[in-house]
């Protein structure tokens, strides 16, 4: 398969998955930002987006102030951010576009009519309640997948397409159990420090948040099957990063990688195998129990793996960068 081809299948996948997660992200914060809480602890959430995905310097060229509305306006909508929703799906479909002739037509059918569709959301109507939207761009997101499995061969470019998923996926269920768990402690801090504990219902606060967090990544229904009891920090962790059967969890990312290597014939695979494959050893050696206090920096050292093993394929298979 030529580069240019492979790269046009990683990184249609990736856009895909990464506008979902986007609006999973998005959607997650916009919800919890509806529970009481003092007004700077909700700003402070919505500017954490923004600095976790090294954004800054882009989003204060064209907005003075880090609210809701200017943020939102700024990950959904905004062409000028190359990892807006609007941007990473405009970018899936120029990346079908160019290989038509490796997906099936309805392939390329799903990602040109949701491409179409976003014109359909105008800016201004979403920038207060963004709900109605983020759902429309999680359904295509799973009509995409669907489409995929069920029309296209399972050959090198059906994987090439789970590859940049799976990495996709695995950075942004890090990133958004990062974001909220310790945003969660942070806050819970702040309100005592401020003298609100009293009139602060905290164990009503966090529960809705834990409850947030799972529906970001489709996981509260799975929590429910899975454990019976109340939801709790240390159960939450084990569901998103140690359980292989949830689809969005760390484990069953890794699994899903190192399944996809083993297929593919290429040498080199099998190098970028072995990177996964330590990654997963640590997280099967990883102390459940202690993990809660370390977690901030568990996923920090998971996150930056994880753009290891994604740079490495692209040295090895996709087109360079800088060409």
């Amino acid at each position: 398969m030529l580069s240019r081809t492979a790269d046009c299948l990683y990184w249609m996948g990736r856009y895909t998955e990464r506008a979902e997660n986007t609006a999973r992200m998005l959607d997650v914060t916009y919800q919890t930002s509806l529970l009481p809480q003092p007004k700077e602890l909700i700003t402070e959430r919505w500017k954490k987006i923004i600095s976790d995905s090294h954004l800054e310097s882009l989003f204060e060229k064209k907005y003075k102030s880090y609210n809701k509305s200017n943020i939102l306006k700024f990950m959904m909508f905004d062409e000028t951010n190359p990892s807006s929703i609007v941007s990473c799906l405009t970018f899936a479909r120029a990346n079908a576009r160019v290989i038509r002739g490796r997906i099936t037509s309805e392939v390329w059918e799903t990602q040109n009519s949701t491409w179409l569709g976003i014109i359909k959301f105008k800016p201004s109507q979403y920038a207060n309640d963004p709900s109605s939207f983020l759902e429309w761009v999680k359904y295509r997101s799973h009509l995409f997948r669907g489409v995929t499995y069920g029309t296209m061969l399972a050959d090198d470019s059906l994987h090439f397409m789970e590859i940049g998923a799976n990495l996709e996926r695995a950075d942004n269920t890090a990133r958004i159990l990062n974001l909220q768990y310790h945003q969660i402690a942070r806050i819970s801090s702040k309100v005592k420090s401020l003298g609100l504990a009293d009139n602060f219902n905290g164990d009503f606060f966090d529960f809705y948040h834990w409850v947030a967090i799972l529906r970001s990544v489709s996981a509260f229904e799975i929590y429910r099957q899975i454990y019976s009891e109340q939801i709790t920090p240390v159960k939450i962790i084990e569901l998103l990063v140690f359980n292989a059967q949830l689809p969005r969890s760390l484990t069953s990312c890794l699994s899903n990688l190192i399944k996809l290597m083993s297929q593919m014939k290429n040498p080199k695979f099998k190098e970028i195998g072995h990177l996964i494959q330590k990654m997963q050893h640590n997280l099967k050696t990883a102390n459940h129990e202690e993990l809660p206090n370390q977690l901030e920096e568990f996923l920090k050292f998971f996150l930056e793996e994880v753009n290891n093993v994604a740079d490495e394929f692209s040295k090895g298979f996709l087109i360079p960068l800088n060409s």
